[in-house]
Formats: C-alpha cells, structure tokens, sequence
C-alpha cells in the first residue's frame, strides 16, 4: 500500500482546505511531520485513517456518528471532506469521505443534517480517467478491508506505529500483551475453540449427569420395588462406577425376588388345599341345618293346623248352608225387587197429589182423570185471546215507533237551527282563508324571482373566500418556483464558468500527436492541459442547462396559474360584492325561508275552497232536512189516533180472557199446568196400585221357596246367602287348610329330613368361621404370590431399562473424557500441558516468536549488535506461560526482562518491535505490501549516536522501496531530514506546508 495525496477540506484542526503530496514526501524514503503540541499532527494520520475506514482511531471519534470531526474554524457554507489517493493490491484508488453536517436550512431558519457520503474511484490507464466504482458505505468498507487484509486496528498498530504503545508492550504482562496481540492477530477463532471445547465439556458434563441420574432414578424404582432386598450404591449421578453397583444390587434383587416368589407359590398351593375341605364343611353343615329347621317348621305348622280345626269345620257348615241359600236366592232377588218397585210408584204419588190443589188431593184414580178432562178444554178455548194480546203487543211497539220518529224529526230540527245560526260566521272565516292563501301564492310569486340572484350571490362569495386562499397559494408557489429557476439558472452559469475555466483541458483531451491545435495551430503539444479533480464536461453543463430550461418552465407554469385565479377571483368578487359571505348567507337563508312559508300557506288555496263549497253544500242540506222533519210530524198525527181505538176494543176483550191472571197467556200456562199435575196424579195412583199387588204375589213365592230349601222362615234364608266376596274368600280359607295340611304331612313323611332331625344340631356359624379363615388365608397367599410376581417382573423390567440406561450412558461418558481432556487441554488446565498455556496463548507465542525474530534483525543494528529480542515462554509467577519477552544483552551475555531497559533503549526495542511487527502482521494479512509507514514520537529520548544508527534502520527500508513518516517535534529531526510536513496552527485553524526532498 503506497499513499500519493491527501485532501482535508474543515477536518480536525484544519479550517480551510489542506492537501498533502505523499509522492513528493515519499521520494527520499524519510519524511519529517513535525509541528507544535496541539497543532494537529495526529490529525493528519486521522485523516488518513478516516479516508480508508470511515472512522478515527479510539475516542477520538465521539459520538453523532462522527459529526464530531468537523473543525470548529471552519466556514458555515464549508462541508467536511477528505480525500485519500492510494495504490493498494496493484490498483489506485480514490476514496472520499463526508461525514453527517449540521448545516442552515436553505429556507426559513434552523438547521438540517445531511447524511454522510462516501465515493470510491479507481483510475483506468488505458482510458487515462477516474471510473465510478461504489457510492456504498458498506461495499467500500468490505472492498478495502479486503484489499488491505486488515481491519482498523491492525492497519493503526502496522501503518501508524504508535510507540508509546509498543513501549507499553514491551513492560507489559502475558495478559495485556496476549489482548493487544490477539486485536492485532485475531485470534478470536481459537479463543472460540476455546470456549467451544468448554461449552461441550460442560454438554457432555451435562448428558453423563442426565443419564446417571436416569439410572439412579431406575435404581430407586428398583429399591421401591424390591424393598429391603436391595441396597443402592451411594454413588452421585455422574461418579464413576456407578452403572456397575447399580448393575449388581439389581442382580441381588432379582435373585431375592424369585427366591420369594417360590415360597409364595408352595403356601399358596397349601392354602388352597385347606379352603376347598372348609367349603365342603361348610356345605355339608349348611344342609343339616337346612333339613332341620325344614322338619321343625313343619311340626310347628302342624301344630297351628291342629289349633284352626273347630274354626275349619265351621267354614265347612256355612259353606254348605251358603250353597241350600243359592236355590232361594231367585224367589228373594224377585220380591226385592217387586218391594222397590212399589216403595218407587208409592213415592211418586205422593209427590204427585202434594202438588194438586187441596180439593183433589184425596181424589181417587176416576176424580183425577176426569178432572184433568175439563182442564184440557178451557185450554183450547183461548187461541183467540192468544191473536188478540199479539195484536196488542203489536199496536204498542207502533205506537213506540212514531214516537221514535217524533223524537229523531225534533232532533234534526233542533241540529239544523243549530247549525244554520252559526253559518255567516263560518262562511266568512272560510272565505278569509281563500282570501289569505291567494295573497300567500301572489307573494310566493314575487320571492321566486328573488331567490336565484340571491344564491347566485353567495355562490359568488364562497368561489371568492375559496379562490382568495388558492390565489395566495398560487402566489407562494409561484415565488417558489421563480426562487428554484433563479437557483437553477445560478447553478447553470456556475457550470458554465467552470467549464470556461477547464475548456483548455477539454480541447487537450481531442488533441492527437501531428494534427494541429484547434486554438494555436500548432502540431506538437509537449504540455497538454489536464483535467483536474471536478471537471465539469458538455454533458454536465447540458444538464444543469436543461434543469434550469425546466425549472423556468415551472414558473411560468406557475405564473400562468396564478393569473387565471387572479382573473376568476375578480369575477367572483364582482359577482358577489364586498359583502361578507356570512350575510349574504343569511339573507339568502331569510329569504329560503319566507318563500317556504308563503309556498305552504298558498298549496292550502284549493282545499280552503273545496272546504267552502261542501259548507255551502252543507247549509242547502240541513234547510231541506228541516222542511221534511216538519211535514213527517204532521202526517204522524192521525195515524196515533186511529191505533189508539184499536187498542182500546183489544183490551176490554183481553180483560174478559184472562180472568184473574195477568194474561192470557199467564191463563193458558196456568191450566196447562193443572192439566199436566192432574194427569201425572192419575197415571202415579194407577202404577201404585198395580205395584202393591204384584209385591203380595212375591211374598207368597218366597215363603214356598224357603220352606222347600229346609229354612224355618225367608229371613234365614236371606242370611244364609253369601256374596260372590264371601263365598270366594271362605272357599280360599277352605283350600289353604286343604294344601297346608297335605305339604305338612308329606314334608313329615321324607326320610332324610327325619334322620336329619334325629342327629345333634348343626353349628353353621363355626363352620363359616372356619371357611371364612380358610379363605382369608388363600386370599393373603394369593396376594403375596401376585406382589412376588409383579416384583419379579417390575424388577425384571427395571433392570433391562437400567441395562439399557448403562449402555446409552456408556459412549456418553467416553465421549465426555475425550472432550473433557481436550478442554483442559486448550484451557492450560491439563496435566499434560506442562507449561499451563491455552491454546490462543500458544498460537500468540508462535506470532510473538516470529515478531521477536522480525524485530531482532533491526534492533541489532540499533544497538550496534548488543540486544537480541527473545521469546520466552516460561511462567511468571502463578499465572500461565507463552508470551514472555526478554532482551539478550550480547555485552553481559545474561538475559533479562525488557521492562529492564532505559528509556532510549526502550524506544528503538519498541521502534524494531513495531517494525517486525508490521512485517509479521503484513505477512499475516496475505502478503499485502506496506509502502507507506508513521511512526509516532520516542526520538527526544535518543542520543545523536543512536539516533544516527535508528535512522539508519529506517533509511535502509528505502531498499524495500518503502517509505517512513516520522511524527516528532524533536529539532534535531528537522535538521535530519528534509522532506516535511509541518503543522503550523493559528487563531483561524491549522494549516499544512510542505517541503519537498530538494
């Protein structure tokens, strides 16, 4: 990597514009950046830094993403930029950055933040011209990390060689110098290792615990199985031998288990045995005691028979005498019945002669019908009576109708005087009404004709309010539009001038070796014009020259626009007025309003006349209603008259009908009654005398009857009968007696109960106590031979599941030694690892050897061949070994620490420690050439031989074609080297001068 130009424009401490010439400093191989303190040297190397990565190195960069690196001298309208020319990888590059920028808004007050930028461009020889390559940050960041092979860190420790650090370095400890190593080496992929190999140990750690722990759970189901036949290892989950012991109490248990289920089995065979001879016992007690009690049942039956034998024999003679009855029952069933017959029509006439009258109550059967003869006649003579009281009846409801009508022709009589006196006032409120909605439809007239210019008017005011507010839109648009054509017009000539300027380069780039110059003429052209950073070509200047033909367009546009609201808003307002819109409203509204109500009052024109027309009818209606009720009221007078005569004849012959009763028809209900009473009187005499003598011919059958069936009299008969209830209830009582006896005697008759009732009484309950131990017993041996059994099969169980849990933990385990022994291996815990070095400490050391051999072929020169660096690898202390370092002193021959040297030899030790240090570092990141070096104070601490001897070193980089920039404000320096950079700061910021080689 070679630097050829840098371009700090309000960066650091520089206000202004600054740019540095890295291939005029580079061409004696050592350059001098030297300045005041605070001038901004490290700014330069900042910058550097910033243009590759996008970033400065520690806190230097602050925070707002870098808003920080803006110089504080610089010019408001000035923006941050820097600009870094490199050759890397064969390529040459142009990188530049622009960090975020608060800057003033272009319109109104305040400020804005644009975003940073960032370009990167490679130069193309053969078209002698800068191509585009990204505007991405992150794809330039990618594309030079991996050109430079390394990362902000390491390109800040290799290329801007900080000594101050690597004098640290060297008194630092193996922990400080393993942490800045590992940043320069990344050795982040071993530390991984590292901790992979951990994580994997405690993984593994993990499973084996797991799986002990799931075969000691095994083995505590086995116990729980097994009982006290067991003893369990008293081992952890995890501990080695621990399958073993497990392994071996579940073979103890087992064998104890099966050893138990043979006891079991033999008892259980006993206990069987034993409870089948009780069962049988048991039976046979059961039955001795069942034939004894059946032999004593029946003689306590027996004895009960003999006890209801008077009682069965009486039940014997009433069902004889009840079955003699049966042949009288007919002759009592007949006079019963011929005695209700008689006691019924004897009845009857009773209740039939107390409702005749007191002269024919005594009446016999002749009297009475005789009597009811006469009544039947006078009933059939008042059919005339009956024609005259209906046609009385009838004259009545016609007198009740005239009357009637008299009142309803005196009703409307009444109504229509009513009415009619009322009628001028009732046609003169009408009338009013037609009067007032015709006056309502004239007005409702004349407001039509106001409405339409009334709303016009407010239309015209609403377009007026509207177009004012978009004419003032309009305007600020037009303004708008007429600022951005000025800006684009301005932007345009500034192109312009600026490719004025250039035009001498542009007419260079068509030259061509012989042909004449457009301008001089001439053929040769030993020094043409080039283009310089930000030429601005034809195609640019077209650009901006159409943006602005564009932008012009707009505002015409614009102003066009403006002047047609402008012209629509002096219509509107000469429409509308200077009246407000709000007024205007409410006119409009009031007059809306007024013309609504006229329009209501007028649509009743039409019904206020139809209602005066049927009033007119009405009035014709009621006069005519008037004169007819009049002339009905006199024709009604002698038609009262004439029904009045004929009602008077009606009821003299009426009062000769009736008698005493209060009508005719009174009369005939009262003799049909009587005639009715009278017969019913007769026919009940008749029944009753027939009934009594058909009685009398009963009881002479039923005394005849008595007497053949052996009965002293008919009321014995009568006793002796029995009901259909009591003759089947005594037959029922008869037959039990009958089947009671017959079980009795045959159950006394069977053999075996006899000889069962002859042998001692059975004892059931001992025997059910014995058959009952007996089965208890066979149902503990069964239940112990079922435990012994699921406990040999539980633990058969078990232990194949603990023999499997044993050979899955088996490979687990292995594997867990292996990566266990592998991590304490990497972690420098190990046995093995005599020197208790980790694994990221061990690929440190070898870096940290080849930078001591790197270092030491530098340093000798330094020191005129006395130190040697070394690296040691021994332990310090009780902490790890790998990344000491020591110093041979060739003049002592000893070896010593390098925190022992003075501070001059601790700055060229650092010095050649950073040197082999970017060398290994270079060759670490692939090989990448390193032109271009800074190396950062430690030269005050030097004396003149030695300072002659460091330069030197550094001056034989030149035969590498490298080149040093050595950053110091020692005076000396200044008389040393020739090519510098100074750093002259003042009030207005920092500025740069360079000195070439010459």
């Amino acid at each position: 990597m070679r630097l050829h130009r840098l371009d700090i424009t309000a960066f650091g401490p520089f206000g202004a514009s600054q740019s540095v010439d890295f291939d005029d400093l580079s061409a004696a191989g050592l350059f001098l950046l030297h300045g005041p303190t605070g001038a901004g040297k490290t700014s330069v190397l900042d910058a550097v830094c910033y243009a590759l990565y996008g970033s400065v190195p520690g806190a230097r960069q602050g925070g707002g993403q870098g808003m920080t690196l803006r110089s504080d001298h610089a010019a408001v309208g000035t923006r941050t930029e820097v600009r870094l020319e490199l050759t890397v990888a064969g390529r040459r590059l142009e990188i530049t950055r622009q960090p975020p920028w608060e800057r003033p808004k272009l319109r109104g007050k305040g400020t804005t933040v644009d975003k940073a930028q960032t370009w990167l461009r490679e130069y193309d020889a053969t078209t002698r011209d800068w191509k585009d390559l990204s505007r991405s940050h992150q794809e330039i960041g990618e594309e030079i990390t991996q050109l430079l092979g390394m990362s902000r860190e390491q390109f800040c420790q290799v290329v801007l060689l900080p000594q101050g650090d690597f004098a640290r370095f060297l008194r630092a400890d193996a922990e400080a110098r393993g942490k800045l190593l590992g940043r320069l080496f990344d050795t982040r992929r071993f530390a991984e290792v590292e901790k992979h190999l951990a994580e994997r140990r405690r993984t593994t750690e993990a499973r084996v615990r797991e799986g002990g722990a799931t075969l000691l759970a095994d083995a505590h189901r086995m116990q729980q199985a097994a009982g006290s036949a067991m003893e369990l290892p008293e081992l952890a989950p995890g501990e080695p031998g621990l399958a073993e012991a497990v392994l071996r109490a579940a073979a103890v248990a087992r064998g104890t288990a099966r050893e138990l289920l043979a006891v079991a089995d033999c008892r259980l065979t006993a206990t069987e045995s034993a409870q089948a001879t009780a069962e049988r016992d048991l039976a046979d007690t059961r039955e001795l005691d069942r034939l004894q009690r059946r032999f004593a049942e029946a003689r306590e039956r027996a004895a009960r028979l003999a006890e209801r034998a008077d009682a069965h024999r009486a039940a014997q003679e009433r069902m004889e005498r009840g079955r003699k009855a049966e042949a009288v029952a007919p002759a009592l069933e007949l006079r019963d019945a011929a005695d209700t017959e008689h006691r019924a029509a004897a009845a009857a006439e009773a209740r039939a002669r107390v409702r005749l009258p007191q002269a024919l109550a005594d009446a016999g059967v002749t009297g009475l019908t005789a009597a009811a003869r006469r009544a039947a006649e006078e009933l059939g003579s008042l059919d005339s009576a009956r024609r005259a009281e209906r046609r009385l009846t009838e004259l009545v409801e016609e007198r009740a109708g005239l009357d009637r009508q008299e009142r309803a022709d005196d009703d409307v009589r009444q109504e229509a005087e009513t009415w009619l006196a009322g009628w001028e006032t009732t046609r003169a409120g009408l009338q009013g009404r037609v009067d007032g909605a015709q006056e309502a439809a004239t007005r409702a007239e004349q407001l039509a004709v106001q409405r339409d210019p009334a709303q016009r008017r407010l239309d015209a005011a609403r377009q007026r309010d509207r177009l004012t507010d978009d004419t003032e839109e309009a305007r600020r648009q037009a303004l708008a539009s007429a600022e951005r054509a000025v800006e684009a017009r301005a932007h345009w000539l500034d192109l312009k001038e600026q490719r004025l300027h250039g035009i001498a380069a542009e007419l260079a780039a068509n030259l061509t070796d012989g042909a004449p110059c457009a301008v001089c003429g001439a053929t040769e052209h030993p020094a043409p014009a080039r283009k310089s950073a930000g030429h601005v070509d034809r195609e640019a200047e077209e650009r901006a020259l159409a943006a602005y033909q564009a932008a012009d367009e707009r505002r015409a546009d614009a102003e066009r626009h403006l002047g047609t609201v402008r012209e629509a808003l002096a219509a509107a307002t000469a429409e509308a007025g200077d009246a407000p819109t709000a007024r205007l409203a409410e006119a409009a509204g009031e007059l809306e309003r007024e013309y609504t109500r006229t329009r209501a009052v007028a649509s009743g024109l039409h019904a206020a006349q139809e209602e005066l027309r049927r009033a007119e009818r009405e009035r014709e209606e009621r006069v005519a209603a008037q004169q007819q009720a009049a002339v009905r009221s006199a024709s009604r007078v002698a038609g009262r008259e004439r029904l009045e005569r004929e009602q008077a004849a009606l009821e003299e012959e009426l009062t000769r009908a009736r008698g005493t009763a209060e009508s005719v028809e009174a009369r005939a209900a009262q003799l049909e009654r009587q005639a009715a009473l009278l017969t019913e009187a007769a026919d009940t005499a008749r029944a009753a005398e027939n009934t009594a003598q058909r009685l009398k011919d009963a009881d002479a059958r039923l005394a005849d009857a008595a007497f053949r069936a052996g009965f002293d009299t008919p009321g014995d008969a009568a006793a002796a009968l029995l009901d259909d209830a009591a003759h089947r209830e005594l037959q029922r009582r008869l037959d039990a007696w009958q089947s009671e006896d017959a079980a009795v005697r045959a159950v006394l008759a069977e053999a075996d109960t006899a000889d069962a009732a002859r042998r001692p009484s059975a004892d059931l309950a001992a025997a059910e106590r014995a058959a009952a131990d007996a089965g208890r017993r066979l149902r503990e041996a069964s239940s112990a031979r079922d435990a012994a059994a699921r406990c040999c099969a539980e633990l058969d169980r078990l232990s194949a599941q603990a023999t499997a849990s044993v050979r899955r933990l088996a490979p687990l385990r292995e594997e867990h030694t292996r990566v266990a022994r592998l991590a304490s291996l990497a972690a420098g815990t190990s046995a093995d690892n005599e020197r208790r070095m980790r694994l990221e400490s061990y690929v440190l050391a070898a870096r940290l050897e080849q930078v001591a051999a790197a270092a030491t072929a530098r340093l000798l020169r330094m020191s005129s061949g006395r130190y040697t660096l070394v690296h040691s690898d021994d332990r310090t202390g009780r902490g790890r070994s790998g990344l000491g370092l020591h110093v041979v002193d060739a003049w002592t021959g000893r070896e010593r620490d390098t925190a022992t040297l003075s501070g001059g030899e601790t700055f060229f030790a650092s010095l050649a420690l950073a040197l082999g240090l970017a060398d290994v570092v270079t060759d670490e990141a692939g090989g990448v050439r390193l032109d271009t070096l800074f190396i950062d104070e430690g030269f005050g601490s030097l004396d003149d031989q030695t300072l002659d001897e460091v330069l030197d070193v550094l001056d034989a980089l030149r035969e590498r074609d490298r080149s040093v920039g050595i950053v110091s404000h020692v005076a000396d320096l200044r008389r040393r080297i020739h090519a510098q950079l100074e750093v002259v700061k003042g009030r207005s910021g920092s500025v740069l001068r360079q000195r070439g080689a010459g």
